[in-house]
């Protein structure tokens, strides 16, 4: 790439960062959502939230030579959650799905539908979650109907509550090939979850467990769900005895612990949360979940994470460390890479390193958090791929509202999601201006 063009974009992006810390300073610093109480037991409340921004990318222009230049929408979602009883609640929650309107839903992408594109196909509206909640105490509590898998926190942060815009940068679970496979209608059967949700039932809670080496008392909380996971029809997918899919999280905090709905997590708390040091393991087992009908294999997924979050002394600001290692088996034969409705899930393995800053001080209605990101994927039959990532954070309310404007540098932007022998792709760099605003 020529100097002048990488100058141009450090100028373009600088420009679009000082444009979007002087729009900050004129929008609103409190938000609400909306709540309605029936009575003293129950209650609905409703709530929003979009992501979108602007990007531009090396030789991903049309004509593969220059850079693109374009505005998108990543979600567009509306919450509603409602409580009926002091134990029984429920959560409603939709989502744009694949909501570009460039979107070409059957090129391959990550969230193939089986169509052609078009508007009215890529922006359609849809259920994103929808839980019924029995929650008795801190102890034992249930989770049923569509819900994130209890896996790793990636998932689990969802994009909303990551430290850094592009929170998925690692290999997809099973649960997040997001929809049919094989000829893509509807009512197939056939297919993965979607957005990283499934349908299911998920157990947790928390336990008081003392440290070791007499360090005082910790908290453990733990996890575990049965999902429909892949599904397959007699004639589409590897699993026709109708196995299901098991899920299983522990996680320990050795300093404060995190507070969060449910068994969802967060990539930072802003401080918020004080000094937080948690370490968790992950697990996804499936019978003859990954392949295809004439290759079918078992599909096993171990995912281990670590937040570490430091209040500094004196108000210097905080400090957050996000770690994340996964491996993937599943042993199918590559010739199941030419059926089109194999489930032909990563295998290998991956990791994730960042860290953050948050500066104490104000500018504007925000703080800037300045942070370095490092990715790793490895798969076993296909070509490394790794990126690079810097930029920064202006935080209005915490993840309610948020600017981030960054830099990317590496393949795993071109190669993407294919895993085959065959993949390739050049290192290029990538520039991005984004936000997120929910209530």
């Amino acid at each position: 790439m020529k100097f002048e063009q990488i100058r141009k974009n450090i100028l373009h992006a600088g420009v679009a960062v000082a444009l979007v810390a002087g729009m900050a300073t004129t929008l609103p610093s409190a938000y609400a959502g909306g709540k309605i109480t029936i009575d003293d037991t129950k209650w609905i409340s409703i709530g929003m939230g979009i992501r979108g921004g602007f990007t531009s990318a090396q030789n991903a222009s049309a004509d593969g030579n220059d850079y693109s230049n374009g505005f998108g929408i990543n979600n567009a979602r509306i919450y509603i959650n409602g409580q009926i009883h002091k134990n029984v609640k429920f959560t409603f929650n939709t989502e744009c799905f694949a909501c570009s309107k460039t979107y070409d839903g059957g090129s391959g992408g990550q969230f193939t539908n089986g169509t052609s594109g078009g508007f009215g196909n890529t922006s359609s509206i849809g259920v994103l979650d929808i839980i019924a909640k029995f929650e008795f105490n801190k102890y034992v509590n249930l989770w049923a109907g569509r819900t994130l898998a209890n896996t790793e926190r990636g998932e689990l942060n969802g994009p909303f509550y990551h430290a850094t815009f592009e929170g998925f940068k690692t290999p997809f679970f099973p649960q997040d090939y997001s929809g049919n496979f094989g000829n893509g209608s509807i009512g197939n059967n056939a297919g993965g979850g979607m957005y990283g949700r499934d349908d299911g039932v998920v157990f947790f809670g928390e336990l008081g467990v003392p440290q070791p080496f007499g360090m005082g008392e910790g908290q453990l909380q733990y996890s575990a769900g049965v999902f429909n996971g892949t599904r397959s029809t007699s004639t589409l997918g590897p699993n026709r005895s109708n196995a299901a899919s098991w899920t299983g999280r522990l996680t320990y905090n050795f300093l404060n612990p995190e507070r969060n709905p449910g068994y969802y997590t967060s990539g930072t708390y802003y401080g918020g949360g004080g000094d937080i040091l948690a370490v968790a393991v992950g697990v996804n087992h499936q019978k003859d979940g990954a392949g295809s009908i004439g290759y079918k294999a078992d599909f096993t997924g171990l995912v281990t994470d670590l937040l570490f979050e430091k209040v500094l002394d004196n108000n210097m600001g905080v400090l957050t460390f996000n770690g994340e290692y996964k491996r993937f088996w599943a042993e199918y034969a590559n010739a199941a890479n030419s059926d089109a409705s194999c489930m032909c899930v990563f295998r290998g393995q991956s990791w994730t390193l960042y860290g953050l800053y948050l500066i104490p001080h104000k500018v504007g209605i925000g703080r800037f958090q300045p942070y370095g990101r490092f990715t790793s994927v490895q798969p076993d039959s296909s070509s490394k791929r790794e990126e690079i990532e810097g930029g920064v954070n202006y935080v209005i309310d915490g993840h309610n509202a948020r600017i981030s404007a960054f830099y990317q540098h590496g393949d795993l932007y071109t190669k993407g999601l294919n895993y085959g022998t065959g993949a390739s792709g050049a290192k290029i760099d990538k520039f991005t201006v984004a936000f997120q605003l929910q209530i």
